[in-house]
């Protein structure tokens, strides 16, 4: 866990300096704060032009249960991880990406339940629909 970490403050860190050289060269002289600003803002507008195409497409297909889970999936990384971070910094456990694997894991196996089941209430509801539609002719007959 502690080397992955580390890999993403290193690229964090690469990217930190590649902006602040921006700021240097074209003399803009923004405080951290409003690069902070900018840049999380900039990031936000990106992020909502990706994934807004994505989740229309998906509603317009009476998809919000895969919306729902893709909105869950995402909170679930962030809680993991920061669940691993505060155990690092209080000293309370051990800081551990298996831990992670090991959540998401169990949000995946009860993603298969959750998914088995739906399928069941569709089949369900597809048999029961069928047998109205059936009796339904016999009694025009």
């Amino acid at each position: 866990m502690a080397k992955y970490l580390h890999m993403l403050v290193a690229w964090m860190t690469r990217a930190h300096n590649y902006i602040m050289t921006l700021n240097d060269s074209f003399e803009t002289n923004f405080s951290d704060k409003e690069l902070h600003f900018l840049v999380i803002g900039a990031m936000g507008l990106g992020l909502i032009m990706l994934v807004y195409p994505v989740f229309k497409w998906l509603s317009n297909r009476n998809r919000v249960l895969a919306i729902t889970w893709i909105y869950a999936l995402t909170v679930l990384i962030v809680v993991t991880f920061a669940i691993e971070i505060g155990q690092r910094i209080t000293g309370t456990g051990d800081m551990d990406f298996g831990d992670i694997v090991a959540g998401m894991g169990g949000f995946f196996a009860v993603s298969v339940v959750i998914c088995a089941l739906h399928f069941i209430a569709w089949a369900a509801r597809s048999l029961f629909s069928l047998g109205k539609e059936q009796r339904r002719k016999r009694a025009r007959a």
